[in-house]
C-alpha cells in the first residue's frame, strides 16, 4: 500500500509570496482598467509588468518550485514516449471514424425499432 503525500503551502513566508502574487495580478487588472484614459499603451504596460511581477513572485515560491519542477518531470515523460508514424496514425483514426459511423447507426437503428415496437405494437399511438 502506498503512501501519498500530500503538501501544502506550510510556511507563512510563502502564503505571504502567494499571497503577494496573486494581489500582483489583480492590482495589473485593476490598473489595466483605471488607467483608460492615459492610453493603450500605459494599459497594457501596467497590465504586463504586474502579470510578469506576479508569476516571478510565484515561481519563487515553494509551490511555484514545485510546478516547475513538475513542468521539468512532464516534458522528460513526453520525451520517452514512442509517438506513432504518419501511416499508423491516419489507419488509427480511420478506425475511429469507421467506428463512429457504425455505432452511430447502430444506436439510430436501436432508436427506430424501440420506438415503432412501444409505439406501434404496444400503445398503437400511430
Amino acid at each position: 500500500m502506498a503512501s501519498s503525500d500530500v503538501q501544502t503551502v506550510s510556511s507563512g513566508a510563502d502564503k505571504a509570496k502567494l499571497a503577494l502574487a496573486f494581489a500582483l495580478v489583480l492590482g495589473g487588472f485593476v490598473a489595466f482598467y483605471l488607467l483608460a484614459g492615459r492610453g493603450a499603451l500605459t494599459q497594457w504596460g501596467a497590465l504586463l509588468v504586474a502579470l510578469v511581477a506576479g508569476v516571478v513572485v510565484f515561481a519563487i515560491s515553494e509551490s511555484g518550485k514545485q510546478l516547475i519542477a513538475f513542468g521539468r518531470d512532464s516534458w522528460k515523460e513526453v520525451k520517452k514516449v514512442v509517438w506513432p508514424a504518419r501511416k499508423e496514425a491516419m489507419q488509427m483514426t480511420a478506425y475511429v471514424f469507421v467506428f463512429v459511423v457504425v455505432m452511430a447507426i447502430f444506436l439510430w437503428l436501436t432508436d427506430k425499432t424501440l420506438e415503432w415496437v412501444f409505439y406501434d405494437l404496444i400503445l398503437g399511438w400511430r
